[in-house]
């Protein structure tokens, strides 16, 4: 395939068949980050949050078998090739999941509604890309650098990645395989103790399919780079800066190649419309409350900013990093889901923090 196309096409092919499965989920499946934590603290139907649980086990489980045949290498990992920043974790955490909860959405459930309909959720795309890329790579990437530093390249042959399991293998002699499958087995065992979920099938079957989605991203990207002439990033999906990547391909892509992110954003969109049209609900909304459109749009400003701090959004780091234990994922979701919380509790009492 890599003779008569590009690496770039090819990765961004593979994307945008995981994001069309992540589209469907959210459509059909009811996969949310935000709905997951407003059941979770307020209703006794805790569905959407086992579904986390179980796509996370799944995930991590797929991903150390991976990294055990060598389809995927801990060096060529994002969350694994650099050294924990807790602050970063934190405060962009916290920021993400309170803009979440003034926006309603997170970008990955922002895409999803506006595949089916809801062009509120095209401003909080739109406002969430741009506000990413500006502490990304804008006039405020300095101040990021200087604040939260990263230090990259810390892997080196897989003796020093930054991961539980690596770490297990350090101390006690445990291979990484052992670790990761345990852990991912105890995630959905945990996921699946209830009897209203064991009797979900629908939520059981996408909570699967989100895990493995995730897995191939990894495997699929780290075969392209292993197979093609270029070199293509090791990635799998994400929703914070490839929002702000496709922006910026939608206006210069006769300047600029596809990548895997360009392509799972389409694909997300893609798949919500197919799922909005199969389940019949695809409708036209806009937004007839000015404060209602200001909240989000300082909701999803405040999400872009944050997804860069913590270096992913609810699926990457909530799902992508987990599945490969990296130190960052439990403290940037506890963080996620603390900001959320805080912010659903300011929604539900009546106070707008946007006025």
């Amino acid at each position: 395939m890599l003779d008569w196309i590009s690496e770039a096409d090819v990765a961004a092919i593979l994307g945008l068949l995981g994001g069309v499965i992540l589209g469907l989920g959210a459509r059909i499946g009811r996969f949310c980050t935000l709905g997951a934590i407003e059941d979770a603290i307020y209703s006794s139907d805790d569905r959407r949050f086992r579904m986390w649980g179980l796509a996370i086990g799944t995930a991590i489980i797929g991903a150390h078998l991976a990294l055990y045949f060598d389809l995927l290498l801990p060096a060529d990992v994002l969350y694994l090739d650099r050294y924990p920043n807790p602050m970063g974790a934190l405060i962009g955490g916290a920021m993400f999941g309170y803009g979440m909860a003034l926006c309603g959405n997170c970008g990955f459930g922002a895409l999803a509604r506006l595949g089916g309909g809801d062009l509120r959720s095209l401003i909080i795309v739109l406002i969430m890309g741009i506000s990413a890329y500006v502490v990304l790579s804008g006039p405020l990437a300095s101040w990021r650098v200087a604040l939260f530093p990263e230090t990259m390249g810390a892997v080196r042959d897989g003796a020093d990645a930054q991961g539980f399991s690596f770490l297990i293998a350090r101390k006690l002699g445990v291979a990484p395989v052992i670790s990761g499958l345990s852990i991912g087995t105890l995630f959905i065992l945990v996921a699946l103790a209830n009897h209203r979920m064991l009797r979900s099938y629908n939520s059981i079957f996408w909570g699967l399919m989100i895990g493995l989605v995730i897995v191939s991203g990894w495997i699929g990207t780290a075969w392209i780079s292993a197979n093609g002439f270029g070199v293509e990033p090791i990635e799998t999906h994400t929703f914070a800066a490839p929002i702000g990547d496709s922006l910026f391909w939608a206006m210069t892509a006769s300047g600029h190649k596809l990548s895997f992110g360009v392509g799972s954003v389409f694909g997300v969109l893609l798949g919500a419309w197919i799922g909005a049209f199969f389940k019949g609900h695809f409708r036209w909304e806009a937004c007839e409350d000015p404060r209602e459109l200001r909240r989000q749009i300082f909701g999803a400003a405040i999400m872009g900013v944050g997804a860069i701090l913590a270096m992913g959004c609810s699926i990457g780091q909530g799902i992508a990093a987990f599945s490969v234990l990296s130190y960052s994922a439990p403290l940037t979701l506890a963080a996620i889901f603390a900001g959320a919380s805080f912010g659903l509790r300011q929604m539900i009492e009546g106070l707008d923090p946007a006025s």
